[in-house]
């Protein structure tokens, strides 16, 4: 179990029209300028767009892979935690921070099969 910084980088720049940002301690990710990650190479951490009740979720089942980051909009954001984390379940999870972000014809144009792995 794990994922590299790398491994979640392809994967990030899988998704359609991903844009990324640098700043100085960190990336960010968004799709038609809507913000849906952050990755922080130093700690070897994600942050992902979900909705309220999965961060709830997330943080209440696993709170060592994953910490409650911030809310804002109606949205919960999660700390992902990459060494504790497998492929399967981050991609599904990346997804769907890309999905809440994205317009509905890109969603529909861009079903998560064709998601990176």
């Amino acid at each position: 179990m794990g994922v590299s910084s790398d491994r979640f980088l392809r994967m990030a720049d899988s998704l359609a029209e991903v844009e990324r940002a640098k700043a100085r301690d960190y990336l960010s990710f968004s799709v038609r300028g809507k913000r849906f990650g952050y990755h922080w190479p130093r700690t070897s951490t994600v942050g992902l767009k979900q909705t309220l009740s999965e961060q709830i979720a997330l943080v209440a089942e696993r709170p060592d892979v994953f910490e409650e980051q911030f809310t804002a909009g109606g949205f919960g954001w999660v700390v992902v935690h990459l060494p504790k984390i497998g492929v399967t379940e981050l991609n599904e999870l990346l997804y769907e921070a890309w999905r809440l972000s994205a317009p509905e014809e890109l969603v529909e144009e861009h079903p998560l099969a064709g998601a990176a792995k």
